[in-house]
């Protein structure tokens, strides 16, 4: 039964993956779902825990994936914005279907291993 899953359809699972590998990159997705378009200012302030080189480094990735474009306006101050590529609004259904399995299974933490709190009184 085990050589029903061969290498090639782990290749096609770490593909997508590799997109989200990365601990900002699926709350840089998640905002940019909800923001047609974010500074990267806004970006930071949406994420209080993320530095300016890591976010940086995160949306060059997601950039060079035709995840993210970012379009750079001529005047000064510069003006930067990033958007989702249309290649990249087909991470929405993921990341919306990742969000609530993330949200039951916290649930199902909690059911199991029951609340923190009642467990320390």
């Amino acid at each position: 039964m085990t050589n029903q899953y061969r290498g090639e359809m782990c290749e096609d699972l770490q593909a997508s993956l590799d997109i989200l590998a990365g601990k900002w990159k699926p709350s840089i997705l998640f905002h940019l779902i909800n923001n047609e378009k974010l500074r990267f200012s806004e970006l930071q302030v949406a994420m209080p825990g993320v530095t300016k080189k890591m976010l940086t480094s995160q949306l060059r990735e997601l950039e060079y994936d035709n995840i993210v474009h970012r379009e750079v306006y001529p005047e000064i101050p510069p003006k930067v914005e990033y958007s989702l590529t249309a290649y990249g609004h087909g991470f929405k259904p993921l990341l919306i279907s990742m969000r609530s399995w993330g949200r039951e299974h916290l649930q199902h933490l909690e059911n199991w291993y029951g609340n923190d709190e009642e467990a320390e009184a």
